[in-house]
Parts: C-alpha cells; structure tokens; sequence
C-alpha cells in the first residue's frame, strides 16, 4: 500500500475558490478563521494524516478489533494513535469553546475530516460518531447532561455512540423494541440488544456514552413511540469522576467485508436487571432528537466515498506511473511502456480525479451550508442555507458513497490482476468503501427522502432555487472564451434541464403515484449529484481561468482543473441526461412481476 498524503493544494484552492470559505470566515464568531490558521491547521492535519494514521490503515486492515473476555483490543498502534489526535486537539475543532471547542466552521472541519478518513477510514469512524453524539447533545441535552458530558466528548477523553439498530429492525427504526422502564429516581432502565454499533466498545477512553433508542411502558406504536436516552458504560458522579459500571455489554462483534479495525459491537443492555439511563429531551420525541446525529453522520458518511477514493486514487496513480507493461500505441518504439500511457488507464484515471474533485466540492459546499444556517444573521439567508443542506445532505451521502465503491472500484481494475491481491492494498479500499452505502440510512432510503421530504414536500422550492444558481454558472462559463469553457456551459446546460424536467415530474407525480417516483428516486438523486458536480466543477474552471492571469500563478494545477473540468463535461455530465427516461418513465417495469416471477 502506498503512502497517503493530504491533497492539500485541491482543498484550500476548493475552499478559496469554489465553497468560498472567505464568506463562512465572516460569519459571526468565525472571525478566527484567517487564511494563515487554515493553511497552519491543514498542514498539521496532513502531517498527522500521514505520519501515524496512513501507516496504520494496513495493520488494522490484517489485525482487526478483538474481543476477549468482554473486553475489546483495538488493532496495534490505534490507541496510541488516538491519543495523538486527542491530544493534538483535533477532536474539538467544531464545537463550543464554552465545552472545549476551538469554535471553528464545519467548512474547515471537514476537510480535516477528510484527512483522517483517506489516510485510515477505521479510525476515523470513532471521532466521526463522536461528533454527532456532541452535536445531538448541544442541541437537545439538558444543562445538567451537557455539563457532565460535552468537556470529555469533546476533548476525546471519552467517545460517544448511536445505538440505533436491531436484529428485528434493520433500517424500520419504528420497529425498536429495546425498553425503558421508569425509576423513581428519574432515571430509566434498558434492557434489549443493539447491533452494528460502531466503537460501541473499545480500549481507546476510560468511558464510552452511549446514546440508545428505547420505547416507555406508555409509547405509542411506531416511531412516534421511541425515546432517546443517554447510557454510559460507566456511570459519571456529579464531580465528572466514574462511579460504578453500567449494566451493558459488548455481547459480540461483527466479522465484516472490510473496515476491518472498527469494532463493530453487538450492545446487550439489561442483563442485569437494567442499565441506568437518562431520557434526553421529551418522551417520544428520540427519532426527531436523533436526526441531528444522523444528519451529522450522513454528512461524515458523504466525505468517507470521496476520502476513501481519494486514497485509492492515489494509489492507483501510483501504480500506473510505475508499472510497465504493453508498448504505446503511437511511435515505433517496441519497448514496454508505463501503463498510464494506455488511453483505457488514462480514461480511468480521469475518471477517479474528476469525479473526486467534484465530489470534493459537494461535500465542503454541504459544510457551508450548514455553517451558514447556523450562524447567517440574515435571517432569510439562514432559512436558505438550511434549505440548502437538507437538500444537499441525501445528495451528498448517497452520491459520494456510490462514488466510493465505483472509483475503488476502478482502482482495483488500474491494477490489474495485482488489485486483487490483498498485499498490494488496492482491495482494502474497496472492501472499506462498500459500507458506505449502507449504513447511516442505505442510499435507497437517501433518494426516497430527497424525493419525498426534501423535494415533494415544500414543492420543489428548494430545488428549483439551486437549479437557477446552477444556470446562472452555466450562462457564465458559456460566455468565457475557449472551447472547454464553451463545452462545460453547453453540457452543463443540458444536465440542469434534464433534472429541473425530472424534478417537475416528482413534484406533479408524487402525490398521485408514490410508488412511481420511489421507482426512479435512485436515479433522481444520482442525475442530481452529477449535475451538482458539474456545476461546482464549472465554478473550479472559471476561477483556475481567472487564476492563470495572475503573476506567480501555478499553471499547471490550474490547467489541471481545466482539463479535468472538460473531462467531466465531456464524459460524466452526459450521464445526467442519460437519466431522465428512467426516472420518469422506468417504473412501468419496477413492480411488473409478482412475488413468485423472482
């Protein structure tokens, strides 16, 4: 396995010129975010990237978590690993310095999320999780729960998880049957079992806070019955200090495909009579509370396709730049030559950087849309932003995820049959990628909330608002000189016409035939993300044009952009069009077959 090492030059110049980073900079208590503290803190980031996480991607990949005796051991050097990161600070980079917190956007946070993920997906699943545990407590944690537990999430002493998921349940979360039983102290005791609870056990902190859904003797059916609580493995005195242990386990962990480091735990609370738990918030309002943390983790599970393909990406770079094989199509040299000379491994190339890039931008322009929700002053622009990233949260974690297994994917081919021998490590970030997908919500149930809440549900409002800004870019980048530019405003136009004839045809069909639009959802998110791609690979080529002019400019990454700008328009954006008939008309065939014809 190749070395990792952070695209740093891609970030900044995505964050400077595509996100805008210099606007979430301005927003109130962001004014810390100069250009000097961003390139001081992607720099280290990289360093610690590469220096003790990437090292470590291949030992956890072959060692794996162990559980002995109820105790799990994290794969070698991984604890030692985490404390490097928690005591560098970088667990606390977005939250509250009134808990801890560096107070920093969410805009800079991912990127340097995107660090850990690339250089060690495994590892970065615990802070990841660890975040949506702190978001959901800032938000909807009592005084006295943000007090004994938001300082130690948010350094990294302890972790947090998301007990979520059921043997019985899968993804129905209404169909939870995990209990809570009221004390008269105020305090509830659980008893059920919990499955795929990533860290839900570990050897990195002296204490884990898990956060469980359960249902009250009094719950209503469904979900509208399920409340969230907080269950740590140790209980915590009014001091911060551990008192005694909790009535929970790690009953087993899961013998995965890949992300092979992560504990994978199964919970088991109750044998004993009850684990302690404290309600969260209101009874039967779990779900909506736990849609913060899901939100977050959706965003994180988004930036792990692109960071994983980045890193397969790299390696596979690599490997065509140093294997030798065939003689070059043009020329009359016989000699073997490099295979990234070979146009089919040039094409797959292409395919990887451009789609990255793109992919990139979605995930950082998701951040600031979600800082700009939160911290805008401008009330309208705040109601926007928050639109916005309702809107861009399914797009994101779906479409980046498929572009996770398809480009790791690719990878393994660039290889050959080399890719499909584990020593070189090719397979790994493919076997690591094919979760993503599945888990935080599968990308089935990603599209049908596009369609059906985040599209259907206000009209197409949002959506249509982002369609106009994606015309305004593809009116601008047509009128610059040049055919590339010319090229990517011409396709770039056919793609957003086919998706504001798709989202016309979800917001007229959808309430008369759900079943239909359910049908073509998938492919409606995936013509969606292409088209949003395209528009933020537009905007990268614009502002590499206007750069190029500029004394000192570094001509070849910018010409770089251009380049793989045109590629995408060229080769990538069609596929937008390419959609439109099976979103609109491909559910005559979907529900055709009876149950007995499969």
């Amino acid at each position: 396995m190749t070395a990792y090492n952070a695209p740093i030059q891609d970030m900044r110049f995505t964050l400077n010129h595509v996100v805008g980073l210099s606007q979430v900079a301005g927003l109130p208590g962001y004014d810390v975010v100069t250009p000097d503290l961003v390139d001081q803190v992607l720099d280290e980031a990289g360093k610690l990237a590469r220096d003790v996480l990437a090292p470590l991607n291949w030992v956890g990949d072959q060692n794996g978590s162990k559980l002995e005796n109820g105790v799990v051991t994290t794969a070698p050097g991984f604890r030692d690993a985490y404390w490097k990161y928690a005591e560098g600070g970088w667990n606390a980079v977005p939250f509250d310095p009134d808990f801890g917190g560096q107070g920093l956007p969410w805009t800079l946070a991912l990127p340097i999320q995107e660090m850990w993920t690339s250089a060690n997906m495994s590892f970065s699943l615990c802070p990841m999780l660890n975040q949506g545990a702190v978001e959901l407590l800032q938000a909807h944690g009592s005084e006295q729960q943000k007090k004994l537990y938001l300082e130690k999430l948010i350094s990294g002493e302890w972790t947090g998880t998301m007990n979520l998921t059921e043997p019985q349940a899968g993804s129905d979360v209404g169909a939870v049957r995990t209990k809570a039983v009221p004390n008269e102290d105020g305090t509830w005791l659980i008893t059920g079992q919990k499955i795929f609870i990533t860290y839900g056990e570990h050897d990195f902190t002296d204490n884990i806070i898990h956060l469980v859904l359960a249902r009250t003797p009094t719950a209503p059916a469904g979900v509208k019955g399920i409340s969230l609580f907080v269950v740590p493995k140790f209980m915590v005195n009014e001091d911060g200090s551990l008192g005694a242990r909790n009535d929970l386990r790690c009953a087993g962990l899961e013998h995965k495909m890949g992300i092979h480091a992560s504990p994978t735990a199964v919970m088991a609370y109750g044998d004993n009579g009850g684990a302690v738990g404290f309600l969260v918030g209101e009874e039967n309002r779990g779900i909506e509370y736990m849609f913060t943390m899901m939100n977050n983790a959706r965003l994180g599970v988004g930036l792990q396709g692109m960071a994983i393909a980045e890193r397969a990406y790299q390696q596979a770079v690599d490997y065509a730049k140093g294997r030798v094989q065939s003689r070059a199509l043009t020329g009359k040299d016989p000699a073997p030559v490099a295979i990234i000379k070979h146009p089919d491994v040039r094409r797959m190339l292409m395919c990887m950087k451009s789609q990255i890039e793109a992919a990139r931008a979605l995930v950082y322009l998701t951040a600031s849309a979600l800082d700009n929700a939160h911290r805008n002053p401008d009330a309208d622009a705040a109601k926007a932003a928050n639109a916005l990233n309702d809107l861009l949260t399914p797009i994101t974690k779906a479409w980046c995820t498929d572009l996770g297994v398809e480009l790791t994917s690719l990878g393994v081919q660039i290889h050959g049959g080399m890719g499909f021998i584990e020593e070189t490590g090719a397979a790994q970030h493919y076997r690591d990628a094919r979760i993503a997908p599945i888990y935080e919500g599968t990308n089935g149930i990603q599209a049908n909330d596009l369609a059906f809440r985040k599209v259907l549900r206000d009209g197409g409002q949002a959506a249509f608002a982002l369609i106009a800004e994606m015309r305004a870019t593809a009116t601008a980048i047509a009128a610059q000189s040049g055919d590339d530019m010319a090229t990517m405003g011409a396709n770039l136009s056919d793609a957003i016409d086919a998706v504001e004839t798709a989202t016309k045809w979800v917001v007229e069909t959808g309430k008369a035939d759900m079943t239909a639009v359910a049908s073509g959802a998938v492919s409606y998110l995936r013509m969606f993300g292409v088209t949003i791609g395209g528009y933020l690979t537009a905007k990268a080529m614009m502002a590499a044009n206007g750069l190029m002019r500029e004394p000192g400019a570094d001509a070849k990454f910018l010409d770089a952009k251009i380049i793989t700008g045109r590629f995408y328009a060229d080769q990538i954006l069609p596929q937008a069009r390419g959609l439109l008939t099976v979103v609109t008309q491909g559910h005559r065939a979907v529900m055709g077959l009876s149950d007995d014809q499969f």
